[in-house]
């Protein structure tokens, strides 16, 4: 019989552990070694799976609790390796083999500062193309890895980091598991690495991983982490739930951050220095990914549907976070920026219920969030908290469906939720409305803001951006009536006066010099905007703005420096004999060895001013085979666009004949 006609595998066989002894080659981009699961079985079957995509695999052996090792036989598919095997009910196995694999996804291999960095994303399934494995994350169990690679490079996994032993110019290293998880979980990051190590108010170990040539950016990009993790811990009511907490940064990453169990890897495109902390930092997608330790890990989805649990969950508690830094009125602006994207998405005709699985990123996250605030506010601080505690506690380390849930919030505030849940869980409905009108109630801020109209120019809009208004609220007059700026309003904070840079276009004679002001600013976004607009006001002035600015780099993506060689390529007169370089410069950026953010940011620069030379489209070329999709997908519409370009058509043509 085979075992694919039978139920789920977790209703014949529980995984206990996971032992993986492992190599990576980066020069062929491949992964093996030897693997090991104990496992119990709960029913009589004659065929048990391991999930493995594309392997090469050998040397398969089973050992029966304490007798000896013996060959097993085995049929493999290509996707699922398939142990045979008579395995009676109630008794403890150990099966082994070898394996190597090329893996297509999951893990990742690219070049950075021309040095290796390898680092892995399972994303809800995809660890079976790097680690043979359980792909449902309702198998969870016990991973211990262990890894050699070279000397001059750190190993990061999950646990705890029990050994590195030296080799002949390798070295071999141990980590440890305490407690089971889903196999999407299981995380690798390898690359030239230093570290600054924290303590927990509770005793946790936590690793903030960096470059060695960003010690500068160690702060800004991880300011309020413990105090992040000591809310939680607070907050929550569980412990954390793993010996130790990483986070370590990477390039060219699938998405903002992931929360691998105890190891967090994220976009090192976040690592920032103390000027772009204002514009952009890592706050948000530190608090999120730190949540779902407990929210996600410790308890996981047993199917799609349910997956607010863990991104709702881990939405509301990363604001609830960010609540206890930036105080009540960011933590309320930010929920109603969230109903306006739910809003838009309503208009758009996008709406699905709360546990549909086909759900959108902003369904599972915002409205998740938006779920718990109301659900809070309705039963009551104390309850709500009790439930969540006891939620978690009685399903650590085990798989949940939402009326877990809703049932904990019930037994604790001994209020029926049936209406609640058909509202906000099982309706496409959006109720903007009421979550408009709580907001108005519990924030003056947002109330503020919402009764501000200055469409219509009144004296009484201008006193607005003088006052003690939220500062969003002064962003909404300068957005309302960008022309009636006055000389007194850019007296403001850096964000309000990053919302007259972006907003104002025209500059009158009378504001030059208070606009010019701008590229003083401690935000990379107001630069920009302001060297931008004053370069098209003022043509005599040009070469005054683009000297000023000329060693401004801004973020990682290089927003100023591209858009300054830009301006001082287009600029008559200014530093001739430097174009050339100047030139060579931005077409440089579009190179592979950029992370895609700056590549992407030039090659948009390129199109704007019809500047691609052959080496621009080649490296174009390259970028729409990337792994990130998002960034594919832009290299190819641009692509497609430049071929139907009479300059470029030939030449594209020619390339991609070269690169088949």
């Amino acid at each position: 019989m085979c075992f694919s006609t039978q139920a789920q595998q977790t209703d014949f066989v529980d995984f206990k552990k996971a032992n993986a002894l492992l190599g990576i080659n980066p020069n062929n981009s491949s992964i093996g070694g030897k693997v090991w699961y104990v496992l119990d079985v709960i029913k009589e079957t004659d065929s048990i799976y391991i999930d493995a995509v594309n392997m090469d695999i050998k040397n398969v052996e089973i050992r029966y609790e304490n007798s000896n090792t013996q060959d097993l036989d085995f049929y493999y598919d290509n996707k699922r390796l398939w142990l045979i095997h008579d395995f009676k009910k109630n008794k403890k196995y150990t099966v082994y083999f070898d394996y190597e694999v090329i893996p297509k996804k999951a893990l990742y291999f690219v070049e950075r500062e021309s040095t290796h960095q390898i680092w892995t994303q399972g994303q809800g399934k995809y660890t079976s193309n790097w680690l043979p494995s359980i792909d449902d994350m309702n198998e969870k169990m016990i991973f211990n890895i262990s890894l050699t690679f070279n000397e001059d490079y750190k190993v990061i996994s999950n646990g705890l980091q029990t050994a590195n032993i030296p080799l002949p110019g390798m070295v071999k290293w141990h980590f440890q598991m305490q407690k089971p998880m889903s196999s999407y979980l299981v995380a690798l990051a390898i690359g030239k690495y230093d570290k600054k190590e924290l303590t927990s108010k509770s005793g946790i170990p936590i690793e903030l991983y960096y470059y060695p040539e960003d010690s500068s950016k160690v702060e800004p990009t991880y300011r309020y982490t413990k105090q992040m993790f000591d809310f939680l811990e607070e907050e929550i009511g569980v412990p954390y739930p793993w010996q130790n907490y990483k986070q370590v940064p990477v390039k060219d990453f699938l998405y903002s951050g992931m929360e691998n169990t105890s190891l967090t890897i994220f976009s090192d495109d976040f690592m920032i220095d103390e000027t772009a902390f204002i514009d952009k930092n890592y706050v948000n997608v530190n608090a999120h990914e730190l949540a779902h330790q407990w929210f996600g890990d410790l308890v996981t989805e047993t199917e799609g549907k349910h997956h607010w649990l863990q991104e709702g969950f881990a939405t509301y508690y990363a604001l609830l976070a960010e609540r206890d830094i930036f105080g009540d009125d960011y933590y309320y602006w930010r929920l109603y920026e969230y109903a306006l994207e739910l809003l838009a998405q309503e208009q758009a005709g996008q709406n699905t219920p709360l546990m549909d699985p086909k759900a959108s990123s902003a369904t599972f996250y915002k409205k998740g969030a938006w779920l718990l605030h109301m659900l809070r506010d309705k039963v009551g601080d104390e309850a709500f908290k009790k439930a969540v505690k006891s939620y978690l506690q009685k399903y650590k380390f085990k798989n949940v469906k939402t009326n877990y849930f809703i049932q904990e919030i019930e037994d604790t505030s001994g209020i029926s939720l049936t209406k609640f849940v058909d509202d906000w869980l099982l309706s496409d409905t959006l109720l903007y409305n009421e979550m408009e009108t709580h907001l108005s109630t519990v924030s003056n801020a947002v109330n503020g803001y919402l009764k501000i109209d200055c469409e219509g120019y009144s004296s009484k809009c201008s006193e607005y951006l003088t006052s003690y208004l939220f500062d969003e609220s002064k962003v909404k007059v300068i957005e309302q009536m960008p022309n009636k700026i006055q000389s007194k309003d850019f007296k403001n904070s850096i964000k309000v006066r990053q919302a007259i840079a972006q907003n104002v276009t025209k500059i009158p004679l009378e504001l030059k010099a208070q606009y010019e002001s701008l590229l003083n600013d401690k935000s990379y976004l107001t630069i920009e905007a302001a060297l931008y607009h004053l370069w098209l006001n003022f043509p005599k002035e040009r070469k005054k703005y683009l000297d000023k600015t000329k060693d401004i780099i801004g973020f990682n993506n290089k927003n100023i420096k591209t858009l300054w060689l830009v301006l001082a390529l287009n600029t008559q007169g200014y530093r001739d004999q430097e174009k050339q370089f100047y030139y060579n410069e931005l077409v440089d950026y579009t190179s592979s060895k950029n992370g895609f953010q700056l590549r992407q940011n030039t090659f948009s620069y390129l199109n704007s001013i019809n500047a691609f030379n052959e080496t621009a489209l080649t490296n174009l070329i390259n970028a729409s085979k990337h792994h990130n999709w998002r960034f594919k997908s832009f290299a190819r519409d641009l692509l497609k666009s430049l071929s139907e370009n009479e300059k470029y058509k030939k030449i594209i043509t020619n390339l991609q004949s070269k690169d088949k």
